[in-house]
């Protein structure tokens, strides 16, 4: 919905929401009915912005009956994915009544009892393995693993892979270890930029870690998404390191990478730019992640149940950003509405800009990376 400002800017809304609003309250948007033809269709008026007010976070909360990560997130002006992580949790995790959460990361860690004295080790990822059960069998946090093999959480591991274990308590009895593989083929040259001609059994998060670049950064070299498929003799292109941007991550430059240079195809402004950077950021932390609220999904948590495109679809970070920006090559044509459908959105603030588009139950969340994305961009080019 659009954001009140003075004078009572009313903005016509005939989109659909990108992502699913965490809150107790009714619906805030109306979901667009399309038809053979525009002129057929009665636009709806914007609905009054309803604003929600946050409060300062306490370093710890007690969960109450009812609660939800996102409503508690939300209730602090906080991240569902930093409340997540900050607790060891996952999407699939269950939170109860009288159980006590960090929202800080100075808050005082509860007492805990004596840890068995650490190791440092590795593992072999066995058939069924996730990062998080990984992690829980060696005594330690699902983040210390991803941090310590330079992984996200929409990282993907195989069987057969080795992982670093940081500062592990003696693991539990192990799986036997299974048949040794064939011996790998020999190292590449992992200069910047290439090729590469996929062997069998390879994927492309495996090529990716092997060259020591993300796995986004490989689909967008090679216009491929998530669902692509790749086989044994084909050659792909191998991307140069990432220029490192302070404050992202790797998998973060090559989503922004990626943010603008459809922007610059498609001939938007800087500012559009920045805004579709900054909305990325809010929505996801940069990153093309196959979970969140409801159905969201990627980049920019866009709902495949409100039109936006199949699971597949909006997870292919090329394309929701296309989708994201909208007008004349918006592969969603006139199902949704991209930044460029707004009209006057150039006069709009960025946050205002930004919830044209996506809809969100909190509207003024974007603004607080206004300043940040003019300077990633500014590093990009």
């Amino acid at each position: 919905m659009p954001v009140a400002v003075a004078g009572s800017i009313a903005l016509t809304l005939s989109a659909v929401p990108a992502h699913a609003a965490t809150t107790d309250a009714a619906p805030l948007s109306v979901p667009r009915t399309f038809a053979a033809t525009a002129a057929s269709v009665p636009r709806v008026a914007a609905l009054p912005a309803v604003r929600v007010t946050t409060e300062t976070a306490p370093a710890t909360y007690t969960v109450q009956r009812g609660d939800t990560v996102g409503r508690i997130a939300a209730r602090f002006g906080l991240r569902t994915n930093d409340v997540l992580a900050l607790n060891g949790l996952g999407w699939s995790s269950t939170i109860y009544p009288g159980q006590v959460l960090k929202l800080s990361a100075a808050a005082a860690p509860a007492p805990a009892a004596p840890a068995p004295t650490p190791s440092t080790g590795t593992y072999t990822v066995q058939r069924g393995d996730t990062v998080s059960a990984i992690a829980k069998r060696h005594g330690i946090t699902t983040n210390a693993v991803l941090s310590a093999n330079g992984l996200g959480w929409s990282s993907i591991i195989y069987p057969g892979q080795t992982i670093r274990i940081p500062g592990a308590a003696a693991p539990a009895a192990s799986v036997p270890a299974p048949a040794p593989a064939p011996a790998p083929a020999p190292a590449p040259n992992t200069s910047a930029g290439g090729s590469h001609t996929i062997a069998a059994g390879e994927t492309i998060s495996s090529i990716a870690k092997r060259y020591g670049v993300t796995t986004n950064a490989v689909l967008s070299a090679n216009g491929l998404g998530w669902s692509s498929i790749i086989y044994p003799g084909q050659t792909i292109k191998i991307p140069g390191s990432a220029p490192s941007v302070p404050g992202l991550t790797a998998e973060q430059v090559a989503n922004a990478q990626l943010i603008v240079r459809i922007g610059r195809e498609l001939g938007v402004s800087d500012r559009g730019i920045a805004i579709a950077l900054g909305t990325a950021m809010q929505e996801s932390s940069l990153r093309n992640v196959t979970f969140g609220d409801r159905d969201s999904l990627g980049l920019f948590q866009q709902r495949p149940s409100y039109g936006w495109g199949t699971a597949a679809e909006v997870q292919d970070a090329a394309r929701a950003t296309r989708v994201f920006f909208g007008g004349a090559g918006d592969p969603n044509g006139s199902r949704t509405r991209g930044l460029l459908d707004i009209p006057g959105w150039e006069s709009l603030t960025f946050a205002q800009a930004a919830q044209a588009v996506q809809i969100s139950a909190y509207p003024d969340a974007y603004a607080r990376w206004e300043a940040s994305a003019h300077s990633w961009l500014a590093a990009l080019g």
